[in-house]
């Protein structure tokens, strides 16, 4: 179960229980066709975002896939990238066609709406002019939206991430009469650009992917929320991410795997997991690290930083950089690892990686950072140590090493809190429910109106 948070007139805040897919199913509106907008699809952190596609797919949405720009050919690593890249529809680059059709949905929409626009940006909080500016730039490719979601029949459009796609929605819904609605994947309000209030104010709906994150928003965000928001984190596809044999826990015979998944960014911590492996290393332990995941340029960006941390640790032999890696080879590498690490300095309670080492039954180390204590339970379903510590990371490895049975334990422990709480339809299931619900209030609203305008005219 996920829960909503509906708001009131006074700004008080109540929770109750929400909805599972079979009562989201139940629901279904017929034929509702809407736009699932996702930033540089398909990128290699991307696959929840296709599983929670493919989830409104299952439940009876028709959910059409658009996407801001293609992201670098070298991150498009998943088996099923280029079906997506095929169904997608692309705002950039602008062709020649799309360049007029944006200004004949600006001029139609009138002095009034694109005026408001750029008063809209001009008045964006904490940006500079040159970003003001980069805001009303944004326009055309508002109006290429206005003209998609006018072309392909859409009624809503749902927005995964808060940065500048969620800017481009924000106009569209002013040009086009559009409703919108968010994702805030997080680690932190602030993770996705300025803008924020405006972002909000705007959407008809808000989906947060951890209750730190929504009580965050609570206060930062309070007069600019909307009515409804939902604490629905994105989560596995257990019916795929599942073990082919039995965990087993490493066994002295053999070196200890270890395994991290996460693209090649700081904020990832990565190079804390490499430490980590050095001190265990010195210890005694025969350990072997794996790092699937590349950086935002295509391995010519902070993988050369790691890179460089590997060699001067003397760990070439012993840590490897798999790069992007599809869903099929992931899951291999979590098949074989005995233990998962994680070193993130920041993090929402759905780590995805984390999810689906989870998932896996495997034990997890993980760092207590963000909402992730949302997602483990220390001792219970996982070991959670201090950020920034190589030796934690290392003292929680070498735990699991020498204690078998609390690594078995851990990883069944795992696998149920996943099942229960963190699977991929959770979220699929709140977005589904609450746009049956906007569009059943658009229609009554209208039913209303027309009621009303047929009593004047008898």
């Amino acid at each position: 179960m996920t829960n909503t948070i509906t708001r009131n007139s006074q700004n008080q805040t109540k929770s109750t229980a929400y909805i599972t897919s079979h009562e989201s199913s139940s629901l279904s509106q017929a034929n509702t066709k809407i736009g699932y907008f996702i930033p540089e699809f398909p990128g290699q952190t991307h696959i929840f975002l296709w599983r929670e596609y493919q989830a409104l797919m299952e439940l009876g949405m028709n959910a059409e896939l658009i996407s801001s720009r293609k992201p670098n050919k070298n991150v498009m690593s998943h088996s099923w990238s280029q079906e997506a890249e095929n169904l997608t529809t692309y705002l950039f680059p602008l062709s020649l066609q799309d360049i007029i059709d944006a200004a004949l949905v600006i001029f139609k929409a009138g002095a009034a709406k694109w005026l408001k626009c750029i008063k809209i940006a001009l008045k964006a909080p904490n940006m500079s002019l040159k970003q003001k500016l980069y805001l009303i730039g944004l326009l055309p490719f508002s109006a290429k939206l206005v003209r998609c979601a006018s072309k392909q029949g859409w009624s809503h459009i749902h927005v995964t991430m808060c940065g500048k796609v969620a800017d481009i929605a924000l106009f569209a819904s002013v040009l086009g009469d559009l409703t919108y609605s968010l994702s805030q994947l997080g680690p932190s309000l602030t993770s996705y650009g300025p803008n924020q209030e405006q972002k909000w104010k705007y959407a008809s709906f808000g989906i947060f992917q951890s209750h730190k994150l929504c009580q965050e928003a609570q206060v930062e965000l309070a007069q600019y929320l909307p009515n409804d928001i939902v604490v629905a984190p994105v989560g596995v596809n257990l019916d795929t991410i599942k073990r082919q044999t039995p965990y087993q826990p490493w066994n002295q015979a053999e070196p200890c795997k270890v395994y991290t998944c996460g693209r090649l960014n700081p904020v990832k911590g990565h190079i804390y997991v490499i430490e980590a492996i050095k001190i265990l290393r010195e210890r005694g332990f025969d350990v072997r690290l794996q790092i699937s995941g590349e950086d935002e340029l295509g391995g010519r960006g902070y993988r050369q930083v790691v890179e460089q941390q590997i060699r001067e640790n003397a760990l070439t032999d012993y840590v490897e950089l798999l790069g992007a890696v599809s869903e099929e080879r992931n899951r291999q590498a979590y098949e074989e690892a005995h233990i998962y690490a994680m070193g993130s300095l920041n993090e929402t309670a759905g780590a995805v990686a984390t999810m689906e080492a989870m998932a896996m039954a495997m034990p997890v180390v993980m760092t207590n950072v963000g909402a992730t204590s949302e997602l483990i339970d220390d001792g219970v379903d996982g070991l959670l140590v201090a950020a920034q510590s190589s030796q934690e990371i290392a003292d929680a490895i070498a735990r699991l090493l020498l204690d078998p049975e609390l690594a078995v334990n851990l990883g069944k422990n795992a696998r149920r809190k996943i099942s229960a709480k963190f699977h991929h339809r959770l979220s699929a299931a709140s977005i589904k429910k609450l746009v049956d619900t906007l569009l059943q209030r658009s229609k009554s609203k209208h039913l209303s109106s027309s009621q009303t305008f047929e009593s004047q005219l008898s």
